[in-house]
Formats: C-alpha cells, structure tokens, sequence
C-alpha cells in the first residue's frame, strides 16, 4: 500500500465528469494532522495533460479554494476523464508535501464498480488441495470479490461450497461452476477444457458419467435451484447430438470436427443455463500444447465461446504470454472477444510462487447475471500477478483505470476482504463467535463502495 493511504483518507475517489463534486481529505492520525492549513495550498493537476512548465498552453494545474476543519473540503468539477492529482504545497516554499489521487469517469462507467474475481479454481472434489468452504475463505482473505469453484467434471461442490454459507451475511459473491470433460471415445474426443462459468445447472451432468456415479441424478446436485435443467442423455445420444451439429457447421478440413463441434455444443448448453462459456489455457503445455495451435487459431477466429481466458494457470511464458499475443494478433485482425484472467488454482493458499491472474470486472452489481452480462459487453480486464509487480490485459481504456484502482483503492478494499475471510474460515471450522463476527461486520464493502465512488 503506498504510505499516503496509510496516512490520509481522500472521498469520493471516482465521480462522474463534467460534475461538481465535494471532495474530503481526512488525515489519519495525529502525526498526519495539517499544521499550517493557512500557509497551504491545494491545486488539481491531470496526468494526461502534461507538465506545466513544458506545455503551458494546456493550462494544466487548477488552485482550489477549500475549508478547513480538521480536514480538507473543496469543490470541482473534473473536465475530462483521467486520473487527477490532488497536490498541496507550502506558500512560502512552494514546495509539494502531499500528493493524492481521485480518478473522473464518462458516463458509461459511471454505476460500474470494480469487483476483482477468479472464475477458474479447485477444491479437493476434483485434484485441488482444500475443501470447497476453505477455499472460499482464503480467496476472500486476498480479496477476490467473486469466484465460481469449477471442479473437473463436478458441478456439485459449487453447490456444496454455497450452501455451507448460506446461513451467513458474507459479501463475498459464490457462483456455481464446474470445468467441462465430456466422455471421450476412439473418434469421439474433445479435451479442449471449458469452464461452464455460472450456469443454471452443471453440464458435465447432462450425460451419464462420473459426476451423476459420485452425486447422483437427483436436480438438486445437477442445478443451482435444485429443479431447473436438463434429463440426463445417454452417452450415445450425447455422441448423436454433436455428430449431427458438426455436419450443419462448416469446419474447414483439418480441423477435428467432433471436437471442435463438442465445444459449441458445450457453449450452447452454458448459455441455455445463462451461464459463461469460457475457453481455457489452450497453450498449457501438457506434454505439448494441450490444443493444436490450428485449432486455437480457429476457436479464436470463430470465438463460439463467451470469453477467453488470456490469462490463468501457469507461470511460464508460453502460456499466458502466447495467449496474451493471441489476443492482440486478434483485435489488430478486427476480432474482438470478452477475456478473464484465474488462477486456475489448485491450492488455495498463496505460496511462494503466487496467484497467477484474476479477473476485474466493471458491473453494476456484485451478482451473477451483472458480472456475467458485463463481462459480455466488454468490461472487464485481466490481471497478470505472477511477478513482482501486475500487469494489465485488455482494453487501453479500462486498463488505465484498473490501474489507478489498484493503487489507490483496492489496497483499502482488500483489508477488509481480509477480515471477512478470516471469520469465513473460522466458520467453515467451527469457531464459535465467528457466525457474530459476521454479522457484525457485514455491509462494510457496501458502504466502503458508496463512500468512494459518487454514481
């Protein structure tokens, strides 16, 4: 965290341009108190527009009048959207002292909120290593806003995961998911890994296999409500149906068209259930590429997914560095598609070698159809966290305010991510008292959210 957040509150932090907005700064304790408010003054300056000295004709560098109580209150209007600094310098020396950061939005951006979130992860239902509730609480200690727990071939332990906090005011948002295998066969295989993200109901169980042998059929393992979806299919009508969708597809000679029809197929059943296709890591190296580079061509050319996973899994280059170019190669081609970043975890607390990427997404509300219809319409960004410092995948735009918010915001949102998590984990343990701990401190990231983003 940098040290002025530590030492000064500035709110709102995001607001609407073009709109007169009353910003506070607070210090936070008595060694941040400003001791001469009279001999200080306070400007706005907005990194776009250069420094003053080298492009004077830009006008850049505006002297608010402000009152003071304790604490600093002006008024502004921001002209433009960007990051704006908020510096205070001493008259007599014209020295800067303190530097803060408030960031102005156009209207579309204007009643998103930033939620970070992973939609690819494992729990010990598949080949992870903690149960489904242990997870939860330590992804909340890091500050993830949303998950989906996508278990090879199991939608169940999402079910299980949400139903063993269903007693507890948590603001931690848990998505049902699972990551598709359908059953393979000698000409009938398709290992390209897919993440049914937020479906209605699981996938993997629409036909007989090893999550209908372990759960059962019953609907209350196969959907989110316990009613809605699907009968179970045969293997064999399973096979039919995407044999008959491969001959309406036009797939080029080459590429394998059962497999590459199984994942429209696939796409098509998440979507039925208003749920997120995800195509997944197609350069893992898995012995070599887990998909023929061919074919990851086509899928990105023809994108039937809902969004690509540019990001997630592996801290090697070729995967998420190749998938990053993809990505790009394909926009400069004018083929554009939603992409996510997760950690495609497997061990849920973060070792030495770290999360690998997360998900911001811009939605108006932290729930399920708003973080799946916003990634749909394009707001959401990557997040490289594999070494030292992040890096940002995805639109220019969005990612220079995902930039600012992981400086100046979400530093303060993950310390109380942290405490919830905590209690979560305590909870999932049996600790008593800490079911009243959670009550207690529910409805803090609500309010942290009105304080700091004035929509």
């Amino acid at each position: 965290m940098k040290a002025e957040l530590h030492d000064y509150d500035i709110f709102p932090k995001v607001f609407p341009v073009g709109k007169e907005i009353k910003i506070t700064v607070k210090p936070l304790g008595k060694h941040a108190e400003f001791q001469n408010p009279e001999n200080m003054t306070v400007m706005i300056f907005g990194l776009n527009d250069g420094s003053p000295n080298d492009y004077p004709e830009r006008h850049n560098g505006t002297e608010v009048a402000f009152e003071f109580d304790g604490s600093v209150h002006f008024s502004f209007a921001f002209p433009t959207e960007q990051r704006y600094f908020v510096r205070f310098f001493d008259k007599e020396s014209n020295k800067r002292f303190l530097q803060l950061s408030v960031y102005a939005l156009e209207e579309d951006l204007c009643g998103r909120y930033p939620f970070k979130g992973d939609l690819h992860m494992h729990s010990f239902r598949s080949d992870g290593g903690q149960a489904p509730e242990i997870v939860a609480a330590n992804y909340r200690k890091y500050g993830y806003d949303f998950m989906a727990l996508t278990d090879h071939r199991r939608y169940y332990p999402s079910l299980e995961l949400i139903d063993s906090f269903k007693d507890v005011p948590i603001e931690m948002n848990l998505i049902p998911g699972e990551e598709v295998h359908m059953p393979k066969a000698p000409g009938f295989i398709n290992d390209v890994h897919i993440v049914n993200f937020g479906s209605n109901f699981s996938v993997n169980a629409l036909v007989e296999g090893s999550q209908n042998e372990e759960a059962g059929t019953d609907k209350k393992y196969r959907s989110y409500n316990g009613a809605d979806c699907p009968d179970v299919m045969t293997v064999e009508q399973f096979r039919a149906e995407v044999c008959a969708l491969a001959e309406k597809l036009d797939i080029p000679e080459g590429i394998e068209r059962f497999a590459y029809a199984c994942c429209v197929w696939e796409f098509e059943k998440i979507r039925e259930g208003g749920g997120l296709g995800i195509f997944c890591h197609p350069y893992w190296i898995s012995n070599l590429y887990q998909v023929p580079a061919s074919f990851t061509d086509y899928m990105l050319e023809t994108h039937p997914f809902d969004a690509f996973e540019v990001l997630g899994g592996e801290s090697y280059y070729e995967q998420n560095g190749f998938q990053t170019l993809k990505y790009y190669e394909m926009k400069s081609k004018g083929i554009n598609f939603p992409i996510v970043g997760s950690t495609d975890t497997h061990q849920s607390f973060n070792s030495s070698k770290g999360f690998v990427a997360e998900t911001m997404v811009f939605a108006p509300k932290n729930e399920k159809d708003s973080i799946i219809s916003s990634i749909k319409d394009y707001y959401s960004v990557a997040i490289d966290t594999i070494g030292s410092d992040y890096k940002l995948v995805g639109d220019f735009r969005l990612s220079v305010y995902a930039r600012f918010l992981l400086e100046d915001f979400f530093p303060l949102h993950d310390e109380l991510c942290f405490e919830e998590g905590r209690a979560m984990k305590d909870y999932a343990c049996g600790v008593e008292g800490a079911k009243e701990t959670l009550e207690f401190i529910g409805g803090r990231m609500k309010k942290q959210r009105e304080k700091y983003f004035a929509f």
